[in-house]
């Protein structure tokens, strides 16, 4: 590539995605660059501009297809739930796309922390105003924003808790070869640790910190004093029901907060020199996640504990509309056309919630959703004709089905990955209540969860075997058929007629 000067101002080459409806600029490359770009669609359009001076060789470029199905919709974002990892904007080294959004949701164990380090950042400007990444100590919008970058190279950043949200934004213009990181999970401080379970919050103090700070762990209680802790030789226990025990339940900005109070009490009859110590314990639904924080009140002893869980919901196939015989084979071998149903249900102890299907897609690879997929539902907008509905007369309980398919003939096997909102029961301002959303907004004055559950292998018949679910039973049949025929050998078997007696004698063969 040999043109006129190294900026790009006078002599240039731009590649643009020529896809249907719009044209996305890939890159510009100009003297001594070089550079590997993949299209969006299946049109790439190449530039060459030169200006009105200097002239030079020109440039020589190659092309190749690739066996992709979807790319305008790059691979990116999600969740990434192991101790290590590393993740990068789409097609990097190479370069990114435009109007990219990726969210990724890092969540270790419980008790650990996330550090991020960005090894290479290579994005458009140095103001992060048009391209940019944030990072988010928690669920993304809600939780304080660590820092936004656009430049640079090894950045790092460390979570106050076992979730931390990184997201990268593209607008229309300028691209660049974008970034790459890798993060890993550190142990937290093990004096106090939360954990929040689909029936109760379970909250443990270090009894060797309570006796370094001058507390006795018998004067340890809760709002309500009738529900006392397990005492073991090394800890306080306590197991907080989300309905009970004092527990306050709240719903505002995106969350669903669920609150109880721990109070250590100083010991001294007459008289006291040092404050009792009160730890807020707070289970907070948010976009996503539980999330759960640990404090010390009243600024002497600040604790800041914040971990991790997700709402249970179980997505299970069923043999009817009934919704009476769930299918327990796997895979679930189906007929083109067939219908599929499908129950929903949302596993907690608290009885005020409500369990929308929001999104429903349908992918060949349980593992991607994105390359090779198909809507059913999405956002609440219903993509497929053969999707309905049923009423199941329990908020937290949803039934759907549709009509059976596979991928172009290539793919039998079929996985479906559903995403799940729950809210606020009665909360009409929630996500549950607002049906279709034909474009995405944030919604800022109600409370809900999304929660993502995959289902599947979903398989077709194959010729010669037009019924595999029934496999097992025709076996035991075949099975009992051999035992009567071995027991009815050389045994003597009466025929009545009438009052006629016929004495038959065995043996007999399948």
């Amino acid at each position: 590539l040999r043109l006129e000067g190294g900026s790009c101002q006078y002599d240039y080459i731009e590649i643009y995605d020529a896809g249907l409806y719009e044209r996305t600029l890939l890159g510009r490359v100009c003297n001594g660059s070089t550079g590997t770009f993949t299209s969006l669609s299946n049109t790439v359009m190449v530039r060459f501009h030169s200006d009105s001076s200097v002239t030079k060789r020109g440039f020589w470029a190659e092309y190749d297809s690739l066996p992709v199905y979807d790319n305008s919709k790059p691979s990116c974002g999600g969740l990434l739930s192991n101790s290590s990892g590393t993740f990068h904007s789409p097609f990097y080294p190479g370069y990114y796309g435009n109007y990219v959004n990726c969210v990724w949701e890092i969540q270790v164990m419980t008790n650990y922390r996330v550090t991020v380090t960005f090894r290479d950042i290579m994005l458009e400007g140095g103001q992060c105003q048009y391209n940019y990444i944030e990072v988010y100590d928690g669920p993304l919008y809600t939780s304080p924003l660590l820092g936004r970058i656009c430049y640079g190279s090894v950045i790092s950043y460390t979570s106050s808790s076992n979730l931390m949200t990184v997201q990268f934004h593209s607008d229309y213009s300028y691209t660049a070869r974008g970034f790459w990181a890798d993060y890993y999970s550190i142990p937290a401080d093990q004096n106090t640790t939360l954990l929040c379970l689909p029936e109760y919050m379970k909250a443990v103090v270090s009894r060797a910190y309570l006796s370094s700070q001058g507390y006795s762990a018998w004067n340890v209680s809760l709002n309500d004093p009738y529900c006392r802790p397990t005492i073991t030789p090394y800890s306080v226990i306590f197991d907080i029901p989300y309905t009970r025990c004092g527990t306050r339940r709240e719903g505002n900005n995106n969350t669903i907060t669920y609150t109880n109070q721990i109070t250590v009490t100083s010991s001294g009859y007459i008289i006291k020199r040092q404050k009792d110590l009160h730890v807020h314990v707070n289970c907070k639904m948010l976009q996503n996640t539980w999330v759960q924080v640990m404090y010390v009140a009243d600024n002497f002893i600040e604790i800041n504990e914040t971990q991790y869980s997700r709402y249970n919901v179980n997505l299970t196939f069923y043999r009817s509309s009934s919704f009476s015989q769930p299918v327990y084979d796997s895979p679930y071998y189906v007929d083109l056309n067939q219908n599929l149903f499908l129950q929903a249900y949302l596993y907690s102890s608290d009885s005020n919630l409500v369990l929308f299907v929001d999104t429903c897609v349908a992918s060949p690879d349980p593992n991607d959703f994105t390359t090779v997929s198909y809507d059913i539902i999405r956002n609440g907008c219903i993509r497929d004709s053969s999707y309905t509905t049923y009423y199941s007369g329990y908020n937290y309980t949803a039934r759907f089905k549709f009509n059976a398919f596979q991928f172009v003939n290539r793919h039998p096997t079929v996985y479906l990955q559903c995403q799940m909102v729950v809210c606020p029961a009665y909360d009409y301002s929630s996500r549950c209540y607002q049906g279709c959303l034909s474009r995405f907004k944030r919604d800022a004055g109600s409370s809900h969860e999304k929660v993502t559950v995959v289902v599947g292998p979903i398989q077709l018949q194959g010729d010669g075997s037009q019924n595999r679910n029934a496999e097992s039973v025709n076996h035991f049949i075949l099975q009992e058929k051999h035992y009567l025929c071995r027991l009815l050998q050389n045994t003597e078997v009466y025929l009545y007629y009438g009052r006629s007696k016929i004495n038959m004698m065995g043996p007999f063969n399948d």
